[in-house]
Order: structure tokens, then C-alpha cells, then sequence
């Protein structure tokens, strides 16, 4: 999937065009409560295409002293990282010094590249638009990220110079794709290499993979699929804030063109913000999920140990928590294969079709005990279950009242979807709609 990054300077109107983008997009399709939503990502659709969007504007200091340097590095890393660069700047205030610096930055990169000036909210202000040209980055997009007006020309623009997805052209379209995905230093790059260090002779580089991404094909003890290597994200020399947010543009990368995603932890630091970030990621692209607590040889452990940590992960993990757990010394090769299996199960769950007699069997008596509660007096029927053609698990509920069903029920009958049929590791996606 192609990805856009909304850079400029700061107070331009960066978040509110984000939320504009995808706030419809979000209501309408991330139906499964609960997902914390992280409000530097989501998903645009426009005319039956959907991108990725990436706001830059939360990562920007407010020191004056380092305030230039932020915002370069904040610009680079979306020029290696993104497809399309949406560049930001606003109409009264005119050309400032960090408007002239970025699209110094943007005509060298090469990056296609949509010039959009903000807060054109009358006829008047049109004119101060045309300035925008002295820019040298083409055609200029007066829009109103506060009420919308400009937008769909601007996104038609985008739609017209994003690159055509290739994530799907690949040797082996039809084995899972397995991503290692995580924040920096928690041991990618070992497990990597511990999977494919042994027999060289088996691994074959694979055509048409993302930039910068390395995608090996895996055939060995028993398991064949396509690992996902993201060990090229930058290592922690420092901890700023440009570290998190290249992290998570990497982890996009990835997450989207996987279908079981392996997230590594540090045993010692534990389910940091970052890792949740990053979980988040996986859930809302409805991807399959390995949760490897790695380094646990360093812990010092006594019979319990392992217990309470599983379960206060799946304490922080909740709701989504019917995901396997590993615990792993990679440098000690322990419990790698474990991981492997788990990874090798999830995929078998998530790519699992139930017919739907199967599911109309099992969940038909469990409504009929426990039916949608009645809402102002109205009584709601449901009358059968199926699965949905879809590369996630995705189930449709018909009934007569749908708007009726509210979150509560949802997470019940995802619940006892769980109780009957093996769902481990994959999220699960319930539509309500009417008979």
C-alpha cells in the first residue's frame, strides 16, 4: 500500500487536513472497539483506492535552538520513507525560511511531490497563493483543512501521482508473508539471523519487495513462507524523537505487506509505548500477531515467573488478547522454533474459511441464550452468521435492527467466535447488517 507524508512546518494545519483524511475513512471501516488509535497514522480512501497517511507534525520540537534541525530530519526521514510527499505551508504568512529549506529538500529528493497552502478559507486569499510558486515544486493546491473545501482536488492530485502498489508482486504470491517487526535493539536482527544464518543455500532474494526492505524465501524444518526482514531500522544511538517516528514509518512499511506480523519486545524493558504503538499498527491493518518477549535469559526468574508475565502482558494487550505469547533467548536459540510454530499456526487461523453451516451451528443457540439486549422497546433478531471473502477474518451478522447491536454485543460475539473456532493471533472483524 502507497504511503503519504504531510510535512511542514509547524501550525500550518498539518493534523486537522490528517484528520480530514482519515477521520470518515477511520468511522466507517475500524469497527472493532477498543483499538487505540494512534493519530500519527490511518488510511484515506478516494475513489475506491486507500493509502496510508503519516502526519509528521507530532514528532517537531519546540526549542528554538534545535527547531531547524527537527524539522530536517523529520522531512528526510518521510522523503526515504514515503511515496508522495504532501508539503504544507499557509497563505497569509507567505514563504518563511523553513517553507524555503524544506523544498530545497523536496527538489533534490525526487519524490513526487503535491504543494498544498492551507487556510485559503476565501476568494480573497487566492491571491496569496500564486507566491507559492517561487517554490519550484510545480502546480499549487489551495485548500481549507477546516472546512474541507479544495480537498478533493487535492486528493485527486494524489491519487494521480502515486505510484502504482507493487507490494503484491513477488515470487511467491501464494506463501504467508511474515514480517519481524519491533522497535530498535530488541533482537530483529538476531532472530533474523539465527533463521536464516544456517543454510544459506535455501534462501532466495525475492523480486518486486518494498525499498530498503529485505524479503527472503524460507524453506526449512517443515515451514515455508516469506520472511519479512525489517533488521534495517535504525539503531538506537540516541533516543530523540526522530527515532520513534522513523521506527514506526519502517513498521507501516512492513505491517501492511505481511500477513502474520512477529513483534519482538525487550523481557527487560517490558510492553513499552512504542511496542503498543506498534501493536496498534498490527491490529488495525487486521494482521495476524506473534508476541516474542525476547532476551529472557537475562531475567532473573523463579517458578512464577513466566506466569505473571504472560499475564500482565495480556492485561496490557486487552481487549485483543487471544494471541500466542513466546519467551525467547535468541542468542541462546531458545525457543526459536517455537516461534516459527506459533508464527505458522496464527497464519492457518487467519487464512481459514468456516463454512457457514459450521457457523450458523455453533452461533445461532449461543444468541438464542444470550440475544441482543432491547433498545427503546425494539427487539433485535438476528438471523444468521457468515464469514466474508476477505484476506482477514471478517464475519457478518444479519439481523433486522443493525443499528440497534451496539460495541458490548460485538465483543460477545467475537468472544464466542473464539470459544468455537481456533482464532488464535488473528484480530477478528464483526459487521452487524440488515437482513
Amino acid at each position: 500500500m502507497s504511503l503519504v507524508a504531510i510535512v511542514g512546518r509547524p501550525n500550518v494545519g498539518k493534523s486537522t487536513l490528517f484528520n480530514r483524511l482519515v477521520g470518515t475513512r477511520q468511522a466507517i471501516v475500524d469497527e472493532t472497539a477498543g483499538v487505540t488509535r494512534d493519530r500519527h497514522y490511518g488510511k484515506c480512501e478516494w475513489n475506491g483506492k486507500e493509502f496510508s497517511v503519516v502526519d509528521t507534525g507530532g514528532w517537531t520540537s519546540n526549542s528554538d535552538d534545535v527547531f531547524e534541525e527537527a524539522i530536517r530530519k523529520q522531512v528526510v526521514i518521510a522523503i526515504e520513507e514515503a511515496d508522495v510527499i504532501l508539503f504544507m505551508v499557509e497563505a497569509s504568512n507567505g514563504i518563511t525560511d523553513y517553507d524555503s529549506q524544506i523544498a530545497d529538500l523536496l527538489r533534490k529528493s525526487g519524490k513526487p511531490v503535491v504543494l498544498c497552502v492551507n487556510k485559503v478559507d476565501d476568494v480573497a486569499k487566492v491571491y496569496d497563493t500564486y507566491q507559492f510558486y517561487r517554490l519550484g515544486l510545480g502546480e499549487i493546491w489551495g485548500i481549507s483543512a477546516a472546512n474541507g473545501s479544495g480537498t478533493g482536488d487535492l486528493l485527486d492530485e494524489i491519487m494521480r501521482v502515486l505510484p502504482e502498489d507493487t507490494s503484491a508482486e513477488d515470487d511467491f504470491p501464494d506463501l504467508p508473508h511474515i514480517a519481524i517487526v519491533g522497535k530498535p535493539n530488541v533482537g530483529k536482527s538476531s532472530l533474523t539471523n539465527a533463521l536464516l544464518g544456517e543454510e544459506r543455500n535455501i534462501v532466495t532474494p525475492v523480486a518486486g519487495t518494498t525499498r530498503d526492505s529485505i524479503s527472503s524465501h524460507y524453506n526449512k524444518f517443515g515451514h515455508e513462507f516469506i520472511l519479512v526482514d525489517t533488521a534495517g531500522m535504525r539503531k538506537k544511538t540516541k533516543v530523540n524523537e526522530d527515532l520513534e517516528f522513523y521506527s514506526v514509518m519502517r513498521a507501516i512499511r512492513s505491517i501492511e505487506r505481511a500477513d502474520v506480523c512477529i513483534l519482538m519486545i525487550d523481557a527487560n524493558a517490558g510492553l513499552e509505548a512504542q511496542d503498543m504503538s506498534i501493536f496498534n499498527l498490527i491490529i488495525r491493518n487486521r494482521k495476524g500477531c506473534v508476541l516474542v518477549v525476547n532476551k529472557w535469559d537475562t531475567v532473573t526468574k523463579d517458578s512464577n515467573t513466566m506466569r505473571d508475565y504472560d499475564r500482565a502482558l495480556r492485561a496490557r494487550l486487552a481487549p485483543f488478547d487471544d494471541l500466542p505469547i513466546i519467551f525467547t533467548s535468541v542468542i541462546n536459540k531458545q525457543r526459536i522454533m517455537d516461534v516459527l510454530d506459533a508464527a505458522a499456526h496464527v497464519y492457518e487461523n487467519y487464512s481459514r474459511r468456516i463454512p457457514t453451516a459450521r457457523l450458523n451451528e455453533a452461533m445461532m443457540p449461543e444468541i438464542e441464550n444470550y440475544p441482543p439486549p432491547a433498545w427503546k422497546g425494539k427487539y433485535v433478531k438476528i438471523k444468521y452468521v457468515t464469514q466474508l471473502p476477505t484476506r482477514f477474518p471478517a464475519f457478518a451478522f444479519f439481523c433486522n435492527l443493525p443499528q440497534y447491536v451496539k460495541a458490548p454485543y460485538k465483543r460477545f460475539l467475537e468472544n464466542k467466535l473464539r470459544d468455537h473456532f481456533d482464532l488464535l493471533g488473528c484480530p477478528v472483524t464483526i459487521f452487524i447488517r440488515a437482513k
